[in-house]
């Protein structure tokens, strides 16, 4: 029991001096991140709408808005509609000729609801918040960040769970240690505040690591899933209409989608494109979904014809669909409200504790032991 308690340790040890500091690098950003569209909005004003509440204009409108800002770009567009009444209409641009070889960099535009006036139209990345998030997510390092992102999320798996079970006071005693109290005197403070983080938050830590993971090796979890459930997959289409002037409106696509799920929330408009080379894709929010910023429910729709072409009911998802569409919702605590955010702001404090305790009690425990071998040497 002593050796493996001692080999515990060691694992714990080194695991939380070598990943450590990224741990709390991703801890710190992340927190940031589940508050990053507020803070983007506080940090650039003049995204405000002109007044609010307001009504919402026609989404063809909107569209023409964008197209008349930048009329060279000619590929589809996709359009999402404010979470809040005091949010500006948010749209990106995918392929923006600035950021060709880049994995990720779409074109983030804003549009005052009121005038359909833009009024912004920046690169991913190269503002505070996205280049935060892509710290987060990549440590900017694109797909090598990504994959190194997730082995480290794996990893501090280990360093958790060995963290508990070496603190584990077994049944009698976890009241006992799970009371909320700090002792007096400098190492066990110290020591208090480490297990008490740790005890605390280890859930949500364990909860943060693996969905962390899972995200950023998203082919890697699919395969995982799929023996035990099959996942769902985007419709393949092709269309080669070229550029047409019978082609639907944005509102007549978005009236087509609402017939066939009428009760569900527009959350977002991808266009076809100028030359009509993709569909019309219309995204819902419908009622029990995880996200609803991201929701998984969506209809495909010919933009000449108006022919609906493939759609998605995420009420017929399969087990490992609702797996994979947990995973982003529960990252970010938005599954649970504001008081998942909440949370998830928290828990993204804690690395940084467990580090600087863990890193305090290391070097108290090296310099006794220091002191005790000069003492035997003398």
């Amino acid at each position: 029991m002593k050796n493996a308690r001692r080999i515990w340790l060691s694992i714990h040890l080194y695991l939380g001096l070598s990943i450590g500091a990224v741990l709390v690098l991703l801890g710190l950003t992340g927190s940031i991140l589940v508050f990053y569209l507020d803070i983007d909005q506080i940090l650039n004003p003049q995204m405000e709408p002109t007044s609010v509440p307001y009504e919402m204009p026609a989404q063809q409108d909107i569209l023409d808005a964008l197209q008349q800002a930048h009329p060279t770009r000619t590929d589809p567009w996709r359009i999402e509609q404010p979470m809040h009444t005091d949010w500006p209409i948010m749209a990106r641009y995918y392929t923006p000729i600035e950021s060709v070889g880049k994995n990720f960099a779409p074109l983030m535009m804003t549009v005052d609801p009121i005038t359909l006036e833009v009024t912004s139209s920046r690169l991913w990345g190269d503002y505070a918040m996205t280049w935060i998030y892509d710290l987060h997510y990549s440590l900017l390092l694109d797909k090598p960040g990504k994959i190194a992102i997730g082995i480290i999320g794996l990893i501090s798996l280990i360093s958790f769970i060995s963290g508990i079970w070496l603190w584990w006071p077994g049944r009698a005693g976890l009241k006992q240690a799970l009371k909320p109290q700090l002792r007096s005197g400098k190492a066990r403070l110290n020591y208090d505040l480490h297990v008490l983080s740790g005890s605390y938050g280890v859930l949500l830590l364990l909860i943060l690591s693996l969905t962390g993971a899972a995200l950023a090796l998203p082919d890697e979890t699919a395969m995982l899933v799929k023996p035990f459930s099959p996942l769902t997959s985007a419709p393949k289409i092709a269309l080669d209409h070229g550029e047409s002037a019978d082609r639907i409106t944005a509102d007549q696509a978005v009236e087509i989608a609402n017939n066939r799920f009428p009760d569900a929330e527009l959350r977002w408009v991808e266009t076809p494109g100028l030359n009509n080379q993709k569909a019309w894709r219309i995204a819902l929010y419908q009622e029990g979904e995880p996200s609803r910023r991201f929701p998984r429910t969506q209809v495909w729709i010919d933009p000449v014809s108006g022919e609906i072409l493939g759609l998605r009911d995420t009420k017929q998802d399969t087990g490992g669909d609702v797996l994979m569409h947990w995973l982003h919702p529960l990252h970010n605590g938005e599954v649970f409200g504001m008081t998942g955010r909440i949370l998830v702001f928290i828990a993204g404090l804690l690395p940084l504790i467990l580090f600087l305790t863990g890193l305090i009690r290391w070097l108290q425990k090296r310099r006794a032991r220091r002191l005790v071998t000069s003492r035997h040497t003398a």
